[in-house]
């Protein structure tokens, strides 16, 4: 079983995909955080996350690059929004986050184009969104209750660009799959999203 999780930065897809992950026994894989971490290579590499050469060579990150905190700030989800858009980067990508959904058992993946390129054939399509305001009020409340000062109003703005970025790049853009569930969780807290999308896949998985 595949279950595909796709969204907008801020969203609540990660929360969410995590959470299934758990309900049904199944691995999770954050494939943003592979970019996050790409974004973070360029970084300590020195090099330009507009550069396509920069990018791709970041790619060679190491595996423990993933467990370094700075992947969740909010300057490395810039970078990796920049890194992304690169279809080296992509392709570079791609088969480590196809041999995840592969794997025997299944598993749940979220990221920006898990429904549309990495596992089209995924049993369950999810695409989870909610309101730029809301989305950026949540991250606000997540970077403040790490003790770090940071405007709401800024954060809409990077918000703003984020998806302005990702649903523009000619590569894997940023939309759902044309047999995805959408589900907007603008009005939903952390348990009632989950409660809906939880049924709601669960009902899919009846059909």
């Amino acid at each position: 079983m595949i279950i595909a999780v796709d969204g907008p930065t801020a969203s609540g897809k990660g929360t969410i995909a995590k959470r299934l992950a758990d309900h049904f026994g199944i691995p999770h894989l954050d494939t943003g955080l592979l970019y996050r971490a790409v974004g973070r290579q360029v970084e300590l590499n020195g090099g330009d996350p507009d550069n396509p050469d920069d990018a791709l060579a970041a790619c060679e990150f190491a595996d423990d690059l993933l467990n370094d905190p700075v992947l969740r700030n909010e300057a490395t989800g810039g970078l990796a929004s920049r890194v992304s858009i690169h279809p080296e980067v992509r392709k570079a990508l791609f088969e480590r986050q196809r041999a995840f959904a592969t794997q025997p058992g299944g598993a749940v993946l979220d990221g920006r184009d898990i429904g549309t390129v990495i596992a089209p054939d995924a049993d369950v399509k999810l695409f989870i969104t909610a309101s730029v305001e809301e989305r950026a009020r949540r991250r606000w409340l997540e970077i403040k209750g790490r003790g770090i000062e940071a405007e709401l109003g800024d954060i809409e703005a990077n918000i703003a660009r984020r998806d302005a970025r990702d649903m523009g790049r000619s590569d894997a853009p940023l939309k759902p799959a044309p047999d995805a569930l959408t589900i907007d969780t603008t009005n939903f807290d952390r348990d009632a999203a989950f409660v809906m999308v939880r049924e709601a896949v669960e009902e899919a998985l009846k059909s």
